[in-house]
C-alpha cells in the first residue's frame, strides 16, 4: 500500500507534460503582448539597437526587471542601480522556486537548468494550480515557461519594430500592461482573504508610502516586498504551528 501511494506521488518529467504546458500557457501569450511592445518601444527611446533588444529579452528573459532597468537607463548607465534594481525585482523568485521544491528537487541537469531559467511569474501560477490539482508532470513548468520565452522575443522584437511608426505618448493605456498582466496572474494565487488579503495590502501600502516619501528606485519595491513577505510568512508559521 505505501509503496502504491509513493508511485501515485512519484514527479515525472514527460514530453506530453511540457506540450500540455505549452498549450496552457497559450491564452497568456495575449497578456504578454502588449507587455512585450512597451519593452520593446522604451528600448528604442532609450537608444538600444535592435540586437541589444532582442538580445536582452532572450537572454534577461525578466519582463518586470527589463521595465525597471529600462526605467533607470541613460548616459552613463548608473551600473550599481540597475544592479540592484534587477536583484530586488527578480529575488521573488526565490520563493517561487521554493513552493515549486517538490518538482525542481528531483529534476537535474538540462531538465532543471532550463526550467528554472524559463521560469516566470505566469508559469509559477499555473504551475502551483496544477500540484493543486495533484499533478505531477514536471516537465509542465517548462512548458509553460519554453513557449513564453518564445511570445516575449518575438514581442519586444515587434514592440522595437514599430517603435518609430508608433510614438505613445506618455501615459498611453498601453504602458499599463505590465502592470495589468501581474495583476491578472495573481487571481491563479489567490487563497481567500484570510491567507493572502493583509500580507497584500501590506506590502502595497508600504511601497506606496516609501515612494511617497521620494526613496528612489527601487527602494519602494524593496521594503513592500520585505513587508508583505515577512508579514505573510509569520503568518505561515502560526498556521502551522496551530494543532
Amino acid at each position: 500500500m505505501e509503496e502504491t501511494q509513493a508511485a501515485a506521488r512519484r514527479v515525472i518529467f514527460t514530453r506530453n507534460g511540457v506540450w500540455r504546458g505549452v498549450r496552457d500557457g497559450l491564452p497568456l501569450w495575449l497578456g504578454m503582448l502588449p507587455f512585450g511592445l512597451v519593452i520593446g518601444v522604451l528600448a528604442d527611446g532609450k537608444g538600444l539597437s535592435f540586437a541589444e533588444t532582442v538580445l536582452m529579452s532572450a537572454l534577461v528573459y525578466a519582463g518586470a526587471a527589463q521595465l525597471v532597468v529600462l526605467e533607470l537607463w541613460q548616459d552613463p548607465v548608473p551600473i550599481g542601480a540597475v544592479i540592484i534594481a534587477a536583484f530586488v525585482v527578480n529575488i521573488r523568485m526565490a520563493p517561487m522556486g521554493a513552493a515549486l521544491a517538490s518538482w525542481l528537487d528531483r529534476l537535474r541537469g538540462i531538465r532543471l537548468w532550463g526550467t528554472l531559467w524559463t521560469m516566470v511569474d505566469h508559469s509559477f501560477a499555473l504551475s502551483i494550480q496544477e500540484q493543486r490539482r495533484g499533478g505531477r508532470d514536471a516537465g509542465y513548468l517548462l512548458g509553460i515557461g519554453a513557449g513564453l520565452w518564445v511570445a516575449w522575443v518575438v514581442t519586444t522584437a515587434i514592440g522595437y519594430l514599430g517603435a518609430s511608426a508608433v510614438r505613445l505618448p506618455p501615459g498611453h493605456p498601453l504602458y499599463f500592461a505590465g502592470v495589468a498582466a501581474f495583476i491578472s496572474i495573481l487571481v491563479g494565487l489567490w487563497r481567500g482573504p484570510r491567507a493572502d488579503l493583509l500580507p497584500w495590502l501590506v506590502a502595497a501600502a508600504v511601497a506606496v508610502a516609501a515612494h511617497r516619501l521620494g526613496l528612489p528606485v527601487p527602494l519602494p519595491l524593496l521594503a513592500g516586498t520585505i513587508a508583505g513577505a515577512t508579514l505573510g510568512a509569520w503568518f505561515e508559521m502560526r498556521r502551522k504551528a496551530t494543532p
